[in-house]
């Protein structure tokens, strides 16, 4: 049992190896249907989602306290697919999203720029050069996009632990070599890893609960003992505290409640 995210350039053929490892694995294979499920469960237009991952901010005051609103509503619908286990995840910041759960394999797929090019002229019907226009603009994108929120290169192989080029190896062979992977000890998910992921999935559905009476709310989680951090005043930890009364009833997993003023310092709080 294990859970793996597949990050890649655009036009990398990352989505053929995501779809190949979960039929050789037997794995749900999750990408866009986060933004689906993210857009119906919080009634966000989908738009918004998309422009929230998508679109990189030129300027600080661009990245709107909305926008960070709707990647925790994303990165909640995520955990709850990945919370049991044997799911590949293909897209952007799968990494980052699934923060603080050591045994996720990440990959990171490379491609020569030259195969990108070639995948984007057939597609798109467009010419040599407007198609590398297109890849940098989207590579660029994500970088910026990524830098901004969580202060990382996506590039940065550091990040990952195994990284692909798959014009070498082909589809074929990096699924092979991920399934490999996956299966070695390092990666296979144990109670207490699943445990992890349970309770970072709570500390989201709450966080995303309380995002509309404070979007600096950060909240943690263990064994269903949720803590809510808030940096507002006393007023701001009150209608915090009211809501969470009835929360404690509306999700399942919340065993107990507390609110403290301040700011978390646990490395696996949303």
């Amino acid at each position: 049992m294990s859970v793996i995210t597949i990050s890649r350039g655009s036009y990398s053929k990352g989505k053929e190896v995501a779809e190949g490892i979960a039929a050789t694995l037997g794995y749900d294979c999750v990408s866009r249907d986060i933004l689906l499920e993210a857009s119906d469960r919080f009634d966000i237009p989908e738009i918004k989602l998309l422009h929230a991952i998508h679109d990189a901010p030129s300027i600080l005051d661009r990245f709107t306290h909305g926008n960070l609103a709707y990647i925790t509503y994303i990165q909640s619908a995520l955990l709850e697919h990945v919370k049991k286990g044997n799911v590949v995840y293909h897209g952007l910041a799968g990494h980052i999203l699934l923060k603080g759960i050591e045994k996720v394999l990440k990959v990171r797929i490379l491609a020569d720029p030259r195969l990108r090019i070639a995948v984007v002229m057939e597609r798109e019907q467009v010419g040599e050069k407007e198609a590398s226009r297109m890849i940098s603009r989207i590579d660029e994108e994500r970088r910026k996009w990524t830098r901004r929120l969580y202060g990382v290169d996506p590039w940065d192989p550091s990040l990952y632990d195994l990284v692909v080029c798959i014009d070498k190896i082909e589809v074929e062979g990096a699924i092979r070599l991920i399934c490999e992977t996956a299966s070695q000890e390092a990666f296979r998910l144990k109670e207490s890893d699943l445990q992890k992921l349970a309770d970072l999935a709570l500390s989201c559905k709450v966080k995303s609960a309380l995002l509309d009476l404070d979007h600096n709310v950060s909240v943690t989680s263990e064994y269903g003992n949720v803590v809510v951090f808030t940096r507002g005043d006393d007023r701001k930890a009150r209608k915090i505290e009211n809501k969470m009364a009835s929360l404690a009833s509306e999700i399942e997993g919340i065993h107990n409640l507390e609110v403290h003023a301040g700011e978390s310092r646990l490395s696996g709080d949303a």
